[in-house]
């Protein structure tokens, strides 16, 4: 029989900006996707720093949550069918160990599934400035498939909150998974709307 929910993989690093995460998983969970979590350990660290929430109240938002070093997850097989997978934030050195094929753990190890079985990756990529080791990063990721996309502020629809800022970026991630939302505002030529 076919499965017949959408079935998404979520990693969260350590990099600064977990309420990114937190946000879609709410909008995941919100849109009945399944969800599958693998939070790195430095994750589990920013994410009470930055939010105030604790690592375990952000796992309980997912249908299915995997210890980083369990290597022997049902994501970590292309065998397992999934939609792709978003890593939100995504560190440097995440992105750097995916770009050179480097699995040292189940985040790395699933993101690599989904490269090599041709499924959407996005990788929500924090850091600034970028030096060339970055950009050539990047460069490779793109080149193997992967989409880069940098949590950036659209101006467009005059955001008032910080909120409203990281609502809109997880609308563009859920575009980019192919999940539709009707809370991402866009651009429609003249003025924004829903």
């Amino acid at each position: 029989m076919p499965e017949s929910k959408t079935r998404i993989i979520v990693g969260i690093t350590g990099a600064s900006g977990s309420i990114y995460a937190v946000k879609l998983l709410e909008q995941l969970k919100a849109l009945r996707v399944e969800t599958h979590l693998v939070m790195s350990s430095a994750a589990r660290r920013v994410i009470p720093m930055e939010t105030g929430i604790t690592p375990e109240t952000v796992a309980a938002m997912a249908d299915f949550q995997y210890s980083p070093e369990d290597i022997a997850a049902a994501i970590s097989s292309g065998s397992f069918r999934t939609a792709g997978m978003v890593i939100i934030p995504c560190s440097m050195r995440s992105m750097s160990e995916i770009a050179c094929g480097v699995t040292s753990s189940l985040l790395t190890r699933a993101a690599d599934v989904v490269l090599k079985e041709h499924r959407r990756l996005v990788l929500v990529v924090r850091e600034t400035p970028l030096h060339l080791g970055h950009l050539r990063s990047m460069t490779a990721l793109a080149e193997m498939g992967a989409i880069i996309a940098p949590p950036v502020p659209a101006m467009y629809t005059r955001p008032q909150t910080i909120d409203d800022i990281v609502l809109q970026t997880v609308g563009r991630v859920l575009d980019l998974l192919g999940i539709e939302s009707e809370q991402t505002i866009r651009w429609n030529g003249t003025s924004v709307s829903n």
